[in-house]
């Protein structure tokens, strides 16, 4: 088995984590409804929980996980602040995150379908992010 394919795939996901999380902190100021924020904080936790998953599994490899590419992470804050710049509603905001949630698990499911020769722990840990993204939408769903 290729270790550079399972490297791929975690960096990937890697990366879809730390933008879930950096979503979060963009949208956080803006929300006052005190439910959306318990969700939000959940949805943070969350992340962080399968981001130690993913390190866990490069240690099996001897690798770090790549960092989030600085340009990547402020293009998704412009986005956001541009996005909510006229309307900071719930619905706007839990539309931004549904609409980031979705791009999640399509990258995923993208990854799973081209890569069937993925280690087991791997495909693991991505079915588990597209659950937890799944289930955030779909939380997300009751703010629209």
């Amino acid at each position: 088995m290729d270790n550079n394919i399972n490297l791929t795939i975690l960096n990937e996901l890697n990366k879809a984590c730390q933008m879930g999380m950096d979503s979060i902190t963009f949208v956080s100021d803006k929300v006052g409804d005190e439910n959306l924020k318990e969700n939000l904080s959940y949805q943070y936790a969350e992340y962080g929980n399968i981001a130690k998953k993913i390190s866990t599994a490069f240690e099996k490899y001897g690798e770090i996980p790549d960092d989030e590419p600085v340009g990547e992470k402020m293009m998704g804050w412009m986005g956001i602040q541009m996005n909510t710049l006229t309307d900071k509603s719930n619905s706007k905001i839990a539309e931004l995150l549904i609409q980031g949630g979705d791009m999640g698990i399509i990258k995923c499911q993208k990854l799973l379908n081209h890569n069937p020769h993925a280690e087991e722990n791997v495909k693991n840990l991505l079915n588990e992010f597209m659950n937890f993204q799944r289930n955030s939408i779909d939380k997300m769903k009751e703010f629209l």
